[in-house]
C-alpha cells in the first residue's frame, strides 16, 4: 500500500537527516587529515557529499521544503538552505513560519536575497515584504512591470491583518458585453486557470463588479447567451481594509473557494482564495496558542536560546509580579498555617482546581470570540451559564475534596472549609475566565494574549485567600 502524504513527508525528513549526518561525518574525517592536501580533500568531500542532498532537495515541493527547514536545527537548516536554487529558496521562504523566515533572511546575503525574490511573482513578493528589508523589496519591485509594481506598493500600505494582505491579482474577468462563447474562448487562450478558480467575475465598462459566473454554469450555458443572463448578481465581496479574520469566518461559513475584493467605488481590484485563507487561519491559530501561554510571537523551535528567552520575558515578568502578590496572601496567614499544618498541604488543591476550571472557560470564550459567536447581549448569558457550571462543578468536586480532607485529617469543620473554598474559587475562575478575554477583545487586543497568566494570578491568590481566610475564621 502506498504511504499517505504524511508518511511520505516523514520519510523525506528522515532521508534528509541521513544525508546531513553523513555530510557531517565525512567532513569531520576530512578535517582530521593532517596532510598538505587536507584542505583540498576537505573541499572535494564537501562538494561530493552535497551533490546527493542537492539532487534530493530539488525534487521536493516548496511546502515540503518549508516543513523540513522548520524541523532542522539551525546548523543543518543553513546547510539545506544554501543548497537550494534561488527560485526554490524563494518559494520555500513563503512556506515557513515567521520565526524561521526571519532566521533564514538573517543568514542570507543581500545579493542572494535579491536573486531569490526576483524569481517570485508580485503576490509572493508582497507576502514576504514585511519580513524582508524595505530597500530589498524596493529594488526587486523596480524590476517588475508597472502593473505589478503598483500592486505591490498599494497592498503593502494596508494593515497586516487586512483582507488586502490575502489578496491576489489573478482574477479571471469578463466584460458584461461578452457572450458565454467568448468567455470560454478567453479561458482557452490563457492556457491555464489560476489556482483555486471556481468562478469568473463580471464587470462593466468602468470595471465595477456586477456579478460572477461559476465554471460549471459557464460550461453548460448556451454559447450564444450573454454572460449577464447567466451570472449570479448576488456576489459575496470584501473590501481591501476588511479584517482578515472576518474574511476567514465568511469563507468557512459560506464554503467559499474564492471571493472578489472591490474598492469603495465597487471596482474589482483582486480576489481572495481558500488557500490564502487557510494559511492565515493556520498562522492565527498558532499565534493564539502561543498567546495563551504568554508568548508574543511565533518562536522558532531551534532559535538561539537568548532570542527564545527574550520572547518569553514580558509575561514571565508579569507572572513573577503576580506570584509575589500570591505569596504575600499566604504570608498574611502565616500564623494560621503554623497552628494548623494541614492547611499548607491542602491549599494547593484549591488553587489548582480553580486554575484548571478557569482555563477551560478561557479556551471556550477565546474560541467563541474567534468564531464571532459572542455578542454584547450573549456575553451576559454566557457569564450566567458559566457561573451555573462553576456552581455545579464546585458543589460536586468541592464535596469530594471536602470528604477527602475530613477522612484524612479527621476534621469535619476542615472538610466544610475545603468544600466552601473550592466552590467559591471555581465561581471566581468562571468570572475571570469569561471577563478577561471579553475585556481584551473590547480593547481591540488579542483575547488570548496573557489570559492564562492573569487567570492563574486570580485563581491562586483568591484560592489561597478564601481557603486560609475561611480556616482562620472557622477553625482557629
Amino acid at each position: 500500500m502506498e504511504p499517505n502524504a504524511e508518511g511520505r513527508l516523514e520519510e523525506t525528513v528522515a532521508e534528509v537527516d541521513r544525508l546531513l549526518e553523513r555530510h557531517r561525518l565525512l567532513e569531520a574525517v576530512a578535517r582530521r587529515q593532517d596532510t598538505p592536501r587536507s584542505a583540498l580533500l576537505e573541499e572535494m568531500q564537501h562538494r561530493q557529499n552535497l551533490v546527493e542532498l542537492h539532487k534530493r532537495l530539488r525534487s521536493l515541493h516548496p511546502a515540503d521544503l518549508g516543513h523540513i527547514l522548520e524541523s532542522l536545527p539551525i546548523g543543518d537548516r543553513l546547510v539545506v538552505w544554501h543548497e537550494l536554487t534561488p527560485g526554490l529558496a524563494g518559494q520555500a521562504l513563503t512556506e515557513v513560519s515567521l520565526g524561521v523566515r526571519e532566521s533564514l533572511i538573517e543568514h542570507t546575503s543581500r545579493d542572494a536575497l535579491v536573486d531569490m525574490l526576483r524569481e517570485l511573482d508580485a503576490d509572493d513578493l508582497r507576502y514576504l515584504s514585511e519580513s524582508v528589508p524595505a530597500d530589498v523589496v524596493d529594488e526587486v519591485s523596480a524590476l517588475l512591470d508597472a502593473r505589478d509594481r503598483s500592486w505591490v506598493e498599494q497592498t503593502r500600505a494596508y494593515d497586516e491583518s487586512s483582507a488586502a494582505r490575502l489578496m491576489m491579482q489573478d482574477a479571471l474577468v469578463l466584460r458584461d458585453s461578452q457572450t458565454v462563447e467568448e468567455a470560454v474562448a478567453l479561458i482557452r487562450r490563457r492556457g491555464r486557470l489560476p489556482a483555486q478558480t471556481d468562478r469568473l467575475f463580471v464587470v462593466d465598462s468602468r470595471n465595477v463588479l456586477i456579478g460572477s459566473i461559476g465554471l460549471g454554469t459557464l460550461i453548460i450555458a448556451d454559447p450564444g447567451a450573454a454572460v449577464t443572463s447567466v451570472m449570479d448578481s448576488d456576489v459575496r465581496r470584501f473590501r481591501p481594509y476588511d479584517d482578515a479574520h472576518e474574511v476567514a469566518k465568511a469563507f468557512e461559513r459560506y464554503d467559499l473557494l474564492s471571493a472578489p475584493i472591490v474598492d469603495d467605488r465597487g471596482k474589482l481590484v483582486g480576489r481572495v482564495t481558500a488557500d490564502a485563507v487557510m494559511d492565515f487561519i493556520r498562522s492565527s491559530a498558532g499565534d493564539d496558542v502561543l498567546a495563551l501561554a504568554g508568548l508574543r510571537k511565533a518562536e522558532d523551535l531551534f532559535a538561539p536560546a537568548v532570542d527564545s528567552a527574550r520572547n518569553r520575558w514580558p509575561w514571565l515578568a508579569v507572572n513573577l509580579a503576580t506570584a509575589f502578590i500570591a505569596s504575600r496572601v499566604i504570608g498574611a496567614f502565616e500564623h494560621s498555617i503554623q497552628q494548623l499544618v494541614a492547611l499548607a498541604a491542602l491549599m494547593p488543591i484549591v488553587a489548582s482546581i480553580g486554575g484548571n476550571t478557569g482555563n477551560q472557560t478561557v479556551a471556550l470564550v477565546v474560541r467563541g470570540l474567534a468564531l464571532g459567536q459572542i455578542t454584547a447581549n450573549s456575553a451576559w448569558h454566557l457569564l450566567r451559564k458559566e457561573l451555573l457550571v462553576a456552581f455545579l462543578n464546585g458543589a460536586l468536586w468541592g464535596t469530594i475534596v471536602g470528604l477527602f480532607a475530613t477522612i484524612v485529617y479527621r476534621s469535619v469543620p476542615l472538610g466544610l472549609v475545603m468544600t466552601s473554598a473550592v466552590l467559591l474559587n471555581l465561581i471566581i475562575a468562571a468570572i475571570i475566565g469569561v471577563s478577561v478575554p471579553l475585556v481584551l477583545h473590547r480593547m481591540d487586543r488579542d483575547p488570548a494574549q496573557g489570559s492564562s497568566v492573569m487567570l492563574t494570578f486570580f485563581t491562586d491568590s483568591m484560592g489561597f485567600f478564601l481557603f486560609l481566610g475561611l480556616a482562620d475564621v472557622f477553625l482557629l
